[in-house]
């Protein structure tokens, strides 16, 4: 770096930032070299500054409208200027792209209309990096300390600048981590701020966080509960209506139970589902054409929530009516805590006709609640992908990121990192999924494995034609049965060669 190229006040400006942020983000790596004359005016404004910000309380952005930019000196984050690109597998680059390349054109669909990613404000733009054994250890730039309204408008502005340079088009929100209780001040920045291109994947009404659903929303035992939870997602969902959200979801944090002996399961599951039955009659009310979705959670943090996997929602929905009014929103990080696997939970979506959106995290096998860290197993990616693929897309749902960076990650650049790992992953996984359907040796295998129902009486049986009395009779002609192997490790090699 030539010092000939920067002024005094850049030097100063840059320490102010540095000062500011408490050495937390903004770190000069190369050496700045400066005559006696420009040490001597930086080390009195120094003393200016040093003064003035720790007396100032808070620190505050310097730029309302650039919350990700940082000082022309500042070269180690001089990539944030513009969008992250695709460099390809070989790569060294960390802050690009390897597997996902948007207009790429897989089984006659672009990439990213196969994968429809979103950023999850709440995870990415206030998770502190807090658990129940330790304080915050995130402190965003465009943080002042508080939740305002001011300081909502200003993450949204960061959500929007940070969404542009993932390069990506879509963005989930919980309402109550978006604005203040009560306020809906910020729907009209972001409805500006996302313009024609973005839009919301889907919104949701968070009832769960405060005090007062401690025992549910729809489910709760007190009428001012319910009737207040009612007002919230009739809130959220004109919120997401107006911002021309495709989905709404409803994830029930505290529907559930810890004791049977004080609780009316039968009640309280009658309420949900006129709950639910209320929500489909507000939708249609307002002319919100987006899918309901339900998200399935079996614990953490109720002993028994009722939505516990895909086959109990199916089964919730088919009772109280809602069979056609809503779809799955399925988590992976959810499917194990259910004990199944993320592409068990969309198979039993998909063949009930309810696939509906993916969360994209993963757990840690030796933690046994919800981390939701990013998914990296490109093997796991790849099942999620057999999944999407059998269900021709997932639109009008998507990938949205429901998950966060560890605790110990506190750079705005893990934030990009995570995301580019994240949506990295998920590409590789539709790769090798569309080289599995295309080879078709994994297809033809379980075609095999089931070709005796190609058969008269087995085509009967799919017909549901066949009775007992044929079936007793036709048992007793052919004798013992005889069971060919599942060659249950030649599929896991024709899948691993994929990889």
């Amino acid at each position: 770096m030539d010092s000939a190229d920067h002024s005094v006040l850049d030097y100063l400006f840059l320490f102010h930032w540095v000062c500011k942020e408490n050495f937390n983000l903004c770190v000069v790596h190369e050496p700045i070299k400066m005559k006696a004359g420009e040490i001597l005016l930086l080390l009195l404004g120094l003393t200016v500054i040093h003064c003035g910000v720790f007396a100032a309380g808070p620190p505050t952005c310097p730029d309302e409208n650039s919350f990700l930019k940082f000082p022309k000196l500042n070269m180690r984050y001089k990539w944030l200027l513009t969008q992250i690109k695709g460099k390809g597998p070989s790569s060294k680059k960390r802050l690009a792209f390897k597997w996902y390349n948007a207009d790429e054109e897989i089984l006659g669909k672009k990439m990213k209309d196969w994968l429809r990613f979103s950023v999850a404000f709440w995870h990415t733009f206030r998770d502190t990096g807090g658990d129940p054994f330790g304080a915050a250890t995130k402190h965003w730039p465009w943080e002042d300390g508080s939740n305002s309204v001011a300081m909502s408008k200003r993450r949204m502005r960061a959500n929007f600048e940070f969404i542009d340079k993932l390069g990506v088009d879509r963005w989930c929100f919980h309402n109550r981590d978006i604005a203040p209780d009560g306020k809906t001040a910020v729907a009209a920045l972001a409805k500006e701020r996302q313009g024609s291109k973005l839009k919301p994947l889907w919104g949701t009404a968070q009832l769960f966080m405060h005090p007062r659903y401690m025992h549910g929303g729809a489910t709760s035992s007190e009428l001012g509960v319910y009737a207040y939870g009612t007002a919230q997602v009739k809130k959220a969902k004109e919120v997401t209506h107006f911002l021309g959200g495709e989905n709404y979801v409803f994830w029930d944090g505290h529907e559930g139970y810890q004791s049977l002996m004080n609780t009316d399961m039968e009640q309280e599951l009658d309420h949900m589902g006129r709950f639910f039955q209320a929500a489909v009659a507000y939708k249609k009310k307002i002319g919100f054409n987006g899918t309901l979705l339900i998200e399935p959670k079996p614990q953490e943090p109720i002993k028994h929530q009722y939505d516990w996997g895909a086959a109990t929602a199916a089964n919730f929905l088919q009772k109280y009516g809602l069979i056609d009014e809503f779809k799955l929103n399925i988590e992976c990080n959810h499917a194990t805590l259910s004990g199944h696997s993320c592409h068990h939970e969309l198979e039993t979506a998909r063949i009930n006709g309810l696939f509906g959106n993916i969360d994209a995290n993963t757990g840690d096998p030796q933690i046994g609640w919800d981390t939701d860290h990013f998914l990296i197993d490109f093997a796991e990616a790849t099942m999620i992908m057999i999944s999407v693929i059998r269900n021709g897309g997932i639109a009008p749902g998507g990938f949205n990121f429901d998950a966060k960076l560890r605790r110990e990650s506190t750079d705005v650049e893990d934030l990009f990192i995570a995301h580019i790992i994240g949506m990295d992953t998920i590409a590789r996984g539709l790769r090798n999924a569309a080289k599995l359907i295309e080879d078709g040796s994994l297809a033809e295998l379980v075609r095999k494995r089931y070709q005796s129902f190609d058969i008269e009486i087995g085509a009967q049986i799919e017909a549901g034609k066949a009775d007992f009395e044929l079936l007793e009779k036709k048992a007793m002609e052919w004798g013992e049965p005889k069971v060919a192997s599942g060659k249950q490790e030649l599929p896991e090699m024709i899948f691993q060669s994929a990889l």
